[in-house]
């Protein structure tokens, strides 16, 4: 029998001790077990009661959003959503540190937006929460993965099934796993945006 090294107790998790919920246990509960249900079910269509039951706990969205059927939002209190966006089919908004999308955003079918990692080096499996913005007008599109951390600029658009990490660059187009430039969007000349690349602690342009 081959014996444990220790490379990853997951006996000794704990959340760290500045983690917080950010709502009461009882607030919590009441999400799990009638709103997020309800939200996430894919029978029942129809935006405007989506966003008011995101509303009623805690979200920030603004008019004329359109959401769809079997979006799911961990925390919608850590959630803000600027006007006229769109969530699409299966959207998985795993927030457990802020989300920010701009106005006019369009997340497409199945993207997942992951807010938190463990920290494979911590034998404990330590938590690691980055929050994610989004700026106006950017499109992420079916199947993306956006890493805890990412920031993707103005009018920027990430490719069918990219995995971004760190920070993409306003009116950039990023493609892969990982995710490189392959692209500017033409439009994003016309209204002042410089295409600049992808680094790590690249600030996001005007959202």
């Amino acid at each position: 029998m081959v014996a444990l090294s220790g490379l990853q107790r997951l006996d000794r998790y704990r959340l760290p001790a500045d983690f917080s919920l950010g709502r009461p246990r009882w607030l919590l509960l009441l999400w799990f077990c009638w709103g997020s249900p309800l939200l996430a079910n894919r029978w029942l269509p129809g935006s405007s009661w989506r966003c008011w039951l995101l509303r009623l706990f805690g979200a920030r969205i603004g008019a004329g959003c359109r959401l769809k059927p079997g979006l799911r939002v961990k925390y919608p209190w850590r959630l803000a959503v600027g006007s006229h966006s769109w969530l699409g089919e299966a959207v998985w908004i795993d927030n457990i540190a802020p989300v920010r999308l701009g106005r006019r955003v369009c997340l497409s079918q199945g993207v997942y937006l992951c807010t938190g990692n463990h920290d494979y080096r911590s034998p404990d499996f330590a938590l690691q929460a980055r929050p994610i913005s989004v700026g106006s007008e950017a499109w992420v599109a079916a199947s993306a993965v956006l890493a805890p951390g990412c920031r993707i600029g103005r009018g920027a658009v990430v490719g069918l099934a990219a995995v971004v990490r760190g920070a993409v660059g306003p009116g950039l187009i990023v493609s892969g796993n990982p995710a490189r430039p392959v692209g500017c969007r033409q439009q994003a000349a016309a209204i002042g945006l410089q295409c600049s690349g992808m680094d790590p602690v690249m600030a996001v342009a005007d959202e």
